[in-house]
């Protein structure tokens, strides 16, 4: 009998079913005990749908998730599991339909487990989450939920969404894969805008070829699965500092540039990488944009509901009421030139990495962290993924970001595999 099957990544446990190894009631009864174990510690989930997960494991759905468990972020709709968007103004809420990523999931033999923590829409109020390599420290946001299950072993793989930083600081945080496709990529019908011209659908895995295969299935982008592709490929990197390097702690600049020596040895042709200058003041245009989003996301609630919508929301909601048209429209002006002189600039690289995070997860839970080596990645609309396995100064985990051209997915997937296996 296979050991600890809720330990098995997404694509070992798809193999395992397959093959006759692994029933789908055999694994999903392990990561239910792992969250009967766990959860009252971590606070991973804000439903679990046991009955109706155990109904789907004893008669599976063929197809290519047939029989594994994934985690939904409380952001996107499920018709049989309530949906509060991280919020007390729809606590009990109960959408009409799936979202479509859901929906494609269950089509594919998916068992939707439950709906995993978000902060209040997915902005910078934390939900319940502790991150479960110490319960003392954040485990970012705002997809606090579905990086503290993959990390703690409750599922193999769980949805998140990305406007700011919200997969990437999580994953390196919590020390799991997660990424954050190119804009556009995966369908967002179904999921709580926060910010529709940043919004992203994207995933947290145990590993990086999880989390094309995954991908693969949500958006029908096959070119995404590189599970079966050869591990030939030798990735040429630029190592980015960005603009914003001096808000990394020292251990981990430190970390960065060891693993770029690293990666060298290991075979990659790896050189320094200069961002054309009109990265130099995106990260306060992204800021600009995402305020004044909010500020129609919003609307309703602050309008209607002011005493149950927390004061970080409001803050950044009152922000955005004050932001000129002409200024949006120049930050949006800016993000899509960014865009086009990143892919120019990158002539001579496959892809870059730079730090995901400033540091390890900070200690404490009244906050989730500072999303500032995303924004401008999240702003511009280019792939991006976390790669664990670097520890910081008190063990714990410091993630590598990668950095694609926009629309360059795959080959983006292939390097950071290539990096996942020679960090």
């Amino acid at each position: 009998m296979m050991s600890q099957p809720n330990r098995l990544s997404l694509l070992h446990a798809a193999s395992a079913i397959s093959d006759g190894q692994l029933t789908p009631e055999t694994l999903l009864a392990s990561c239910l005990d792992r969250i009967a174990e766990r959860d009252g510690d971590v606070g991973a989930w804000m439903h679990i749908n046991t009955d109706s997960a155990k109904a789907r494991a004893g008669n599976p759905v063929t197809g290519p998730l047939s029989g594994l468990p994934i985690g939904i972020k409380d952001l996107i709709d499920t018709v049989d599991m309530p949906t509060g968007y991280g919020s007390s103004i729809y606590e009990g809420h109960q959408p009409a339909q799936d979202a479509t990523c859901v929906a494609t999931i269950r089509n594919a033999g998916g068992i939707v487990l439950g709906k995993t923590v978000s902060t209040e829409f997915a902005y910078f109020q934390p939900g319940k989450t502790a991150n479960p390599n110490d319960l003392g420290r954040t485990p970012g946001g705002s997809s606090s939920g579905s990086a503290a299950a993959v990390a703690d072993y409750h599922v193999p793989a769980a949805l998140g969404t990305q406007t700011a930083g919200s997969i990437i600081r999580p994953a390196s945080y919590c020390g799991v894969v997660g990424y954050k496709p190119s804009y556009g990529f995966l369908p967002l019908t179904g999921i709580r805008p926060l910010a529709p011209s940043m919004d992203h659908l994207g995933v947290m895995t145990r590993t990086v070829k999880d989390a094309g295969f995954l991908a693969s299935i949500l958006g029908r982008r096959p070119e995404l699965d590189i599970h079966k592709d050869s591990d030939n490929f030798v990735p040429t990197i630029g190592f980015c500092q960005t603009p914003q390097w001096d808000a990394a702690e020292a251990s981990t600049q430190s970390l960065i540039e060891d693993a770029a020596i690293r990666l060298g040895k290991a075979g990659a042709k790896v050189s320094s990488f200069a961002l054309p200058d009109i990265f130099e003041t995106l990260a306060n245009a992204h800021g600009i944009a995402m305020d004044y989003e909010v500020s129609f996301t919003g609307l309703y609630d602050v309008s209607n509901h002011p005493d149950q919508v927390s004061a970080k929301f409001r803050e950044r909601f009152d922000a955005g009421m004050k932001v000129l048209t002409s200024d949006y429209d120049k930050a949006l002006d800016q993000a899509k030139q960014s865009r086009t002189a990143l892919s120019d600039a990158m002539v001579d690289c496959d892809i870059l990495i730079c730090p995901s995070a400033p540091g390890e997860a900070p200690v404490g839970l009244n906050a989730t962290g500072d999303p500032v080596f995303n924004r401008i990645w999240t702003f511009s609309g280019v792939p991006c993924i976390n790669i664990p396995g670097l520890s910081g100064p008190n063990n714990m985990p410091v993630g590598l970001q990668v950095i694609g051209r926009f629309g360059d997915d795959a080959r983006m997937l292939k390097a950071a595999d290539w990096i996942s296996r020679h960090l």
